[in-house]
């Protein structure tokens, strides 16, 4: 059975390279084909690169060879080698056989807004405004095939022939986001969960003189006790997919993303995504101006910790930082040197 399994993976890590080759000598192909108005004739819509998301679709294209560049520029670096991967290494990754797309969804960059567009569009919604949906409903199991839930040849051709999206954001931005939804909200149901099940197990380790109530119910952990939890590797504390690196979740160097959206330009770049699915009847969430944004409130709390917490911290997103060009100035406002 053993030797089957690996068999398996060795025959998966094939079909993936294979298809990431495959792909960009399509790419190629498209692109000498790009100036044939019969070509564009024979797509399923028009498409031009010139009109209202002219600018989305330019960065779209950007990041998406800058992400290969840096793939590239790391493995060569580093001597990394592809890895083991099977088919549950692509559960992060929705798909949409409808519209002919891979959605990675990643935790605290838009995932809940991006669902609920998926099933408004998919028909598992009967409405056209995805804000009506719950939260909870969208995040439903079942509610969404998984690139896991197929066969290692369906993998293979949907990894080809498919669209693929992955939406970004800074890591410590993304990072504050899960701690002040998950651990610093008050009398929310997710994160009572959260407090339940993490707070009180930070609290009772790295706070002294810890107080009966907090230990009781881990309602108040600060975010200097959070980063802590997080960068200490004995407690694993990164294996939750609210701050696990990006990198660990859609392996963005073994899965040719075409289409890399960012948290900053979510709304433009999801109008073009739309677009391209050819999807007219839904309109992504603009986000909401009622409440300050994460954004604004980095400085605050990242003055909390230590240079050495902060040090950690890099290193352990430091394959996001690189790999989608983000910089701890972005939120700092100098490197560590």
């Amino acid at each position: 059975m053993t030797g089957c399994r690996v068999f398996k993976e060795i025959i998966l890590n094939l079909v993936i390279w294979n298809s990431i080759l495959s792909a960009e000598k399509i790419d190629e192909e498209v692109l000498l084909e790009y100036g044939n108005p019969k070509y564009l004739e024979s797509q399923k819509y028009m498409y031009s690169w010139t009109g209202p998301n002219a600018l989305a679709r330019s960065a779209l294209l950007e990041r998406q060879e800058r992400l290969q560049y840096n793939c590239e520029e790391f493995l060569r670096r580093n001597n990394v080698e592809s890895g083991t991967l099977t088919s549950e290494s692509f559960r992060n990754i929705l798909v949409d056989e409808q519209h002919e797309l891979l959605y990675c969804y990643v935790p605290k960059v838009a995932c809940t807004n991006w669902k609920r567009v998926l099933m408004v569009a998919t028909g598992k919604w009967p409405g056209n405004d995805p804000l009506e949906i719950p939260a909870d409903q969208a995040h439903s199991p079942g509610v969404f095939l998984r690139l896991s839930n197929y066969t290692l040849s369906e993998i293979e051709q949907k990894l080809l022939a498919y669209d693929k999206l992955i939406v970004v954001r800074h890591p410590f931005e993304r990072l504050l986001s899960a701690y002040r939804n998950k651990l610093e909200a008050k009398n929310e149901k997710s994160s009572r969960y959260f407090q339940t099940r993490f707070g009180k197990k930070i609290i009772k380790k790295y706070r002294v003189n810890a107080t009966q109530e907090s230990l009781k119910n881990g309602d108040d952990v600060t975010f200097r006790e959070f980063v802590e939890f997080i960068i200490n590797d004995s407690e694993n504390g990164t294996k939750n997919e609210h701050w696990r690196p990006i990198y660990e979740l859609c392996h963005p160097c073994i899965v040719n993303y075409n289409l890399v959206s960012k948290y900053e330009t979510l709304v433009e770049d999801a109008t073009e995504v739309l677009e391209r699915m050819n999807v007219v009847s839904v309109n992504f969430p603009s986000k909401p101006s009622s409440s300050e944004p994460t954004s604004k409130k980095l400085d605050r709390y990242y003055s909390t910790l230590s240079y050495k917490q902060l040090r950690k911290l890099e290193d352990l997103y430091k394959l996001d930082l690189k790999l989608f060009d983000y910089s701890l100035e972005d939120v700092l406002g100098f490197s560590l040197a």
